[in-house]
C-alpha cells in the first residue's frame, strides 16, 4: 500500500481560525480523494495543532473510507495524556510518543518531535508568519526538500 504522510505544525496562537480551517478543509479533502492511504500526523501544542487535528478528523469522517488515519504524535508521555488515555484513544486513530524527543532536554522536545515528523512526511502543512518554533521547523522542512503549504500565505 501506498501511505502518504502528512504532518502539522503552526504558531500557537493564530487569527482567522475559520479562514484557515476552511482552506485546510479543501486541502485534506483532495489528499484524501487522490491518495490510497493517508497518514495525518498532529502535534497538541496550541491553536493551530488544535485546528489541524478538529479538521482532519472531519475530513476524514465526511470524505475517507478507510484511507486514512488520524496520529498524534507526542514529544514525552505526558500527564494529560496518562490521565485521560480512553479519551485521546478514542478520538486519535493512533497515539505515539516521539522517542527522539523524549530523549531529549526538555525544551528542546517540541522541536525535536517536529523534525521527526517532518523526517516522515511526504507533506508538510503549516501555518507560520514569522520567529518561533514552528518558524524553525518550516525551515527544516524546507532543509529537507519537503512540500509545504503554508496556510498563511496568500
Amino acid at each position: 500500500m501506498n501511505i502518504y504522510t502528512v504532518t502539522f505544525f503552526g504558531h500557537r496562537k493564530l487569527p482567522n481560525m475559520f479562514a484557515l480551517e476552511k482552506r485546510l478543509l479543501t486541502i485534506l479533502r483532495e489528499l484524501i480523494k487522490s491518495k490510497e492511504y493517508v497518514e495525518f500526523l498532529v502535534g497538541r501544542d496550541g491553536d493551530f495543532d488544535q485546528l489541524a487535528a478538529s479538521t482532519v478528523r472531519k475530513a476524514i469522517d465526511d470524505y475517507a473510507c478507510g484511507n486514512a488515519s488520524l496520529i498524534l504524535v507526542l514529544p514525552y508521555e505526558r500527564a494529560e495524556y496518562r490521565d485521560n488515555r480512553e479519551s485521546y484513544e478514542a478520538y486519535y486513530d493512533e497515539v505515539e510518543i516521539c522517542s527522539e524527543a523524549a530523549a531529549a532536554h526538555p525544551k528542546a522536545a517540541i522541536y525535536e518531535r517536529n523534525k521527526s515528523m517532518v523526517d516522515r512526511s511526504d507533506l508538510v502543512i503549516c501555518a507560520v508568519e514569522k520567529g518561533g518554533g514552528a518558524a524553525k521547523a518550516m525551515k527544516y522542512a524546507e532543509k529537507c526538500g519537503k512540500r509545504i503549504i503554508n496556510l498563511l500565505k496568500k
